[in-house]
């Protein structure tokens, strides 16, 4: 009997030691649903963000690195979308990134977001305004 109870302990607290850990399970590189960009995502403090750190096609028509061209603020329109931080402030709550935002280079928007987890190798990038009922969720999958 005290050897079950051990035991049951054990995995309480392995299992508690393993959710404590999930918060960092986004942390890697990730390819988005249109396969043309590899996200990176890391952690700052206590938030996570996200840059792009390779694309299909880097170069513009004019064999030149592709700059943010549709950002509503003209002097950001000369960054280069890539090592563009596209991913700000996420923080973890119950299984979910949330209270973060996304940056889309090809509209020059930003939208409130949340990002979830399926298994290890996928990740649900919801995007939307306002409420999260109204919006457009993205897999992205693991870079391997």
């Amino acid at each position: 009997m005290m050897k079950t109870r051990l035991i049951l302990f054990m995995l309480l607290i392995a299992s508690l030691n393993s959710f404590a850990q999930n918060a960092d399970a986004v942390i890697g590189k990730w390819l988005n649903k249109d396969k043309n960009a590899h996200i990176q995502i890391f952690k700052k403090g206590n938030a996570y963000f996200g840059k792009i750190v390779w694309l299909k096609e880097p170069l513009n028509e004019a064999k030149k690195p592709k700059v943010d061209e549709q950002n509503p603020n003209e002097s950001l329109r000369t960054r280069p979308i890539l090592n563009l931080e596209i991913l700000q402030n996420f923080k973890f709550n119950n299984g979910i990134w949330e209270e973060g935002t996304i940056y889309d280079p090809k509209s020059g928007k930003t939208y409130s977001c949340k990002i979830s987890q399926e298994g290890n190798d996928k990740l649900n990038v919801r995007g939307f305004i306002g409420i999260s009922l109204i919006g457009r969720t993205d897999t992205w999958t693991r870079v391997k």
